[in-house]
């Protein structure tokens, strides 16, 4: 079968190797589409822990189940799936276990024709959406379904700043908080991204490297209740000047690396939580599916490109016109 294989620091080429071999507990998926995320990349630069080379990446991908292990999971055979790409998470909702790892590094993922994975890897692919559309979820969807709900404690009404709108998790967090019933504001560092956000719906969309004031800018619309940030840096501190009292950040990325300082005076005597997550646990992941098809909710999909296209288009990722995900019909 085909496939991206990570083969050296900063190299992936295409290789033909070994289908899967089926064995009890497992289900053999035919990889039908494959998304692009921000940590396939930061994998095949070497950035991320527990890289393998001659492994193959991807962690977002849906498909059809071509055979199972078990006799008596044949019931999977022949349905159309979405991947959970959680490997151990375990039993504390809270936190994800020390054996905890994402398909696509070190085992290996979804960036192939065929992945082999645990039975109890797979879901019923929303009814809603196409397989395309559902190869966009698994990782942003359930890095944001965390991030807002069990982080963020979001209800309906209350005003979540989103930072960086068009990344794949940004996007999935507008889209959910939209659903929820929250007023919905964003920043991007594009013009067309924040026209974009506005046609949609949102409250209010700010270019941050135009309006840099987020204080006296967002505290006349009453300040927000919720931050989801994905960048860090110094902008945390701007984020906490606009903050409502007992508000919440929640990051899931420090792109930005880390802030000078920290204004912690600001943040005691207001009672404010600056809050870290990352992922989610697989009730999570399957309770963001259910959130998904209740809402019928449709991922934004910046293009979907043929298969043969993936290994030229890591370097799309970052586009500043990007908004949403880029997709592979395999």
């Amino acid at each position: 079968m085909r496939a991206l294989v990570l083969i050296g620091p900063g190299q992936i080429e295409w290789q033909d190797v070994p289908r899967p071999e089926l064995a009890p507990g497992k289900l053999l998926v035919k990889i039908k589409a494959i998304a692009l995320n921000r940590r396939d990349d930061w994998i095949r630069e070497g950035k991320y822990p527990n890289i393998r080379y001659g492994g193959i990446l991807g962690s977002d991908g849906a498909g059809i189940v071509e055979a199972a292990g078990d006799e008596k999971d044949n019931n999977w055979v022949g349905q159309e799936v979405v991947i959970n790409p959680n490997i151990d998470w375990g039993s504390d909702p809270d936190v994800q276990s020390k054996r905890y790892t994402i398909l696509g590094m070190p085992v290996n993922g979804t960036f192939a024709e065929y992945c082999l994975v645990d039975t109890d890897r797979v879901q019923p692919k929303p009814f809603h959406l196409d397989l395309l559309q559902a190869a966009a979820l698994p990782l942003g969807g359930l890095t944001a379904f965390r991030a807002l709900f069990r982080k963020g404690g979001l209800v309906a009404g209350q005003n979540v700043l989103i930072s960086g709108f068009g990344g794949g998790v940004a996007q999935f967090a507008f889209l959910f908080a939209q659903a929820a019933g929250g007023r919905v504001y964003v920043t991007s560092g594009s013009d067309e991204k924040v026209a974009r956000a506005l046609k949609m719906g949102a409250f209010g969309a700010y270019n941050y490297k135009k309006e840099t004031n987020y204080s006296d800018l967002w505290k006349t619309k009453g300040g927000f209740d919720l931050v989801i940030d994905s960048a860090g840096g110094d902008q945390i501190n701007s984020f906490i000047k606009v903050l409502k009292p007992n508000g919440r950040i929640v990051f899931y990325g420090a792109t930005n690396g880390l802030p000078a300082k920290l204004d912690l005076y600001r943040m005691f005597w207001n009672q404010l939580s600056l809050v870290g997550t990352t992922m989610g646990s697989d009730f999570e992941f399957n309770e963001m599916l259910k959130f998904v098809a209740k809402h019928q909710i449709r991922p934004m999909v910046d293009s979907i490109r043929p298969f043969s296209k993936l290994a030229d288009s890591f370097g799309d990722i970052t586009q500043p016109n990007k908004v949403g995900k880029i997709v592979f019909q395999v």
